[in-house]
């Protein structure tokens, strides 16, 4: 589904969810989309939704009406496309592509990949380094456990038929506010680096006695990198279902699923 949002100046005035087939813009009261301006016609435009795809017309509107700067007379809309009428301006947004833009930018902001080597490195020798004192009481829950090591290995065959075996449940983070709430990140590998270079950079490592977050680089010493509120320090940190994770400014939480 598509979306219309108005605005004057950089200030958003109404949004629009496009459900309908023909929606008209314009100054008078019979608009679907209503602008109350002398610069706008009676009828100053039309869209038309034909299944996937929105077409813009304009009306023969005495100032005219423009997609991204140009003057149009028809136009088929395509995300992020901007209509100047008047003073004004309708962004024309698809959900899907949105959503899409929106991963891509949290991908970037957050995920630390490995084209990123040093930093990659950087999180392998800071999860080995918070091995040995994580070996000892985990910190987080009180548990006598033995820390991530960084190295990833499958439990064998035979271990998989041991009475009492039970594999490490899937598990995944997800941002619980600011403009990326909803977005989640799969623990599906040994080693999951997040946060933002030459900032703050944590490592979540995934071991077969559960899931572990690892202190990588923080640039801000009073504030560093929590779970559940408590700062992360030199010791590997054992998480459990539903903790919540502070990293620059933004809150995730971790599910088991």
């Amino acid at each position: 589904m598509a979306r219309l949002i108005l605005s004057l100046g950089g200030q958003v005035l109404a949004e629009f969810n496009m459900t309908k087939e023909r929606y008209t813009i314009g100054r008078l009261p019979d608009n679907d989309v209503r602008i109350d301006n002398p610069a706008v016609s009676g009828h100053h435009s039309l869209i038309i939704n034909i299944l996937n795809d929105s077409f813009l017309e304009d009306l023969s509107s005495t100032n005219g009406t423009y997609v991204n700067g140009k003057l149009i007379k028809k136009h088929a809309l395509q995300h992020g496309d901007v209509v100047t009428i008047g003073h004004h301006q309708l962004r024309f947004v698809e959900t899907v592509a949105e959503e899409e833009e929106q991963d891509d930018e949290f991908a970037r902001t957050m995920i630390i990949d490995s084209s990123q080597e040093a930093v990659q490195q950087a999180a392998m020798e800071s999860a080995a380094a918070a091995e040995a004192p994580a070996a000892g009481a985990a910190v987080h829950t009180g548990e006598t456990t033995q820390a991530p090591s960084i190295t990833s290995r499958a439990p064998s065959s035979n271990n998989r038929t041991q009475v009492g075996y039970r594999p490490v449940p899937n598990a995944k983070v997800q941002v619980l506010n600011g403009k990326f709430a909803g977005r989640e990140v799969e623990l599906n590998k040994a080693l999951t680096t997040l946060g933002s270079p030459g900032v703050q950079v944590i490592a979540i490592t995934k071991r077969s006695e559960g899931y572990y977050i690892v202190l990588v680089e923080n640039k801000k010493p009073e504030d560093p990198p929590k779970v559940n509120g408590t700062g992360l320090g030199e010791q590997a940190v054992k998480l459990s279902d539903n903790d919540v994770i502070e990293l620059i400014g933004i809150k995730m939480g971790f599910f088991a699923t």
